[in-house]
């Protein structure tokens, strides 16, 4: 692809690799524009919709032009696999922080599953975790929480379009769900394990859909790389 074409915009379609913050994955491709492709430094790139360090999958990259589209993007409905893990919690709901509590799970079967993900179909009401990067007060959430400090978070409305459990062998559940912006899967395991009377976080997340963008169409970053020299 020509710096033109970079330039006039594309949608970069990216499998992000496990622990890189969306930050880095859109400055490791900032650079390779500027230094294997020749686009100008100063040239426009951002990515539509951020992943966490300990997610993988889908990152939309738009550049040039596009990037006046994220927002579109960004409104788009998303597609996620992974797991929960049945019987504790942690503080930030996935694997960024140590297990604080543990919860029975004897009276957990097929069918309490199953009629628990009915629960969490539709429009839901959902508090974002404490380790967030949304903002109170002018700071983000996730440094209140590492500074110790209790903050009230308001709810806030969601929508779950699919749910569904495609493998379970506690204390392990595989998972399936299709949702709207702004919802957040490891809230939703936080409240599922509560739903059901225990506890649950989240251990393995992967984006696989943003829209009609399907992480079978991205490109690992290395072979990015590899494919512009």
């Amino acid at each position: 692809m020509t710096p033109e074409e970079y330039l006039e915009g594309q949608v970069l379609l990216i499998d992000k690799p496990l622990k890189w913050s969306s930050f880095q994955a859109v400055s490791k491709l900032k650079y390779l524009l500027i230094n294997k492709v020749g686009l100008p430094k100063k040239f426009k790139i951002g990515h539509a919709g951020t992943l966490d360090p300990l997610a993988t999958g889908l990152l939309l990259i738009c550049t040039g032009k596009f990037t006046k589209r994220i927002s579109e993007l960004q409104g788009q409905a998303k597609e996620y696999t992974g797991t929960f893990f049945i019987g504790a919690t942690t503080p930030s709901y996935d694997l960024e922080t140590e297990i604080n509590q543990t919860f029975p799970t004897d009276h957990i079967d097929e069918t309490l599953i199953h009629e628990t993900v009915k629960k969490f179909l539709g429009e839901i009401d959902q508090k974002p975790p404490i380790f967030s990067a949304i903002k109170k007060d002018g700071v983000r959430l996730y440094e209140h929480a590492r500074a110790g400090e209790t903050v009230e978070i308001a709810s806030r409305k969601t929508t779950i379009h699919e749910f569904e459990i495609t493998r379970i062998e506690l204390p392990e559940i595989d998972f399936r769900v299709v949702c709207s912006k702004g919802t957040y899967i490891r809230s939703l395991a936080y409240d599922f394990g509560k739903a059901m009377n225990s506890g649950s976080h989240l251990t393995v997340l992967r984006r696989t859909k943003i829209g009609e963008y399907d992480v079978k169409n991205a490109i690992d970053i290395t072979l990015f790389e590899e494919s512009l020299k």
